[in-house]
């Protein structure tokens, strides 16, 4: 399936990383759901995608049908279905997560500012944007360096020179 790059994507970051067997369970799931996604009676054109273990990302092209208020609202109900399915948390938006060499971890608010006031992240260190709207933001603003996401407007008084 080809998406627009204006496609709508919605991205939710487990707090752990998935084993590569609940990956590809998860993976299943998703394809599920996303098949038979609709709103208001109408097929969505939808995907999902399981980037790095940890982000579950989903995609809907509106050009034919757009994601309603209820449809929404079942793609949150059904994300809360696999939190307690894995055992994980996909709605904590300040569980923040980052590159450290090729691995990628996430710790919740408080130990991140610890770790910048420590010099362990600085604004060379590659954040991700869960907040991108569509595909073409999730392909250029999504994994990018501390100093140019939105962190650092809420961090900047943290970061060591």
């Amino acid at each position: 399936m080809e998406f627009s790059s204006h496609s709508r994507v919605w991205v939710y970051q487990s707090d752990r990383k998935l084993t590569d067997a609940e990956t590809l369970q998860a993976q299943v799931l998703l394809d599920n759901f996303t098949t038979g996604w609709t709103a208001h009676n109408n097929q969505l054109l939808a995907k999902a995608e399981i980037r790095y273990n940890r982000f579950l990302i989903l995609f809907v092209d509106e050009s034919q049908a757009g994601a309603s208020g209820c449809s929404i609202d079942k793609s949150v109900n059904f994300m809360k279905q696999l939190e307690q399915h894995f055992g994980i948390n996909l709605f904590d938006r300040f569980n923040l997560a980052y590159r450290d060499g090729e691995e990628i971890l996430s710790v919740p608010r408080h130990q991140f500012e610890d770790l910048l006031k420590a010099g362990k992240i600085n604004t060379e260190t590659i954040v991700f944007n869960n907040l991108a709207q569509n595909i073409t933001e999730l392909q250029t603003k999504w994994e990018v360096p501390f100093k140019d996401s939105w962190h650092i407007q809420l961090f900047r008084d943290l970061v060591v020179a």
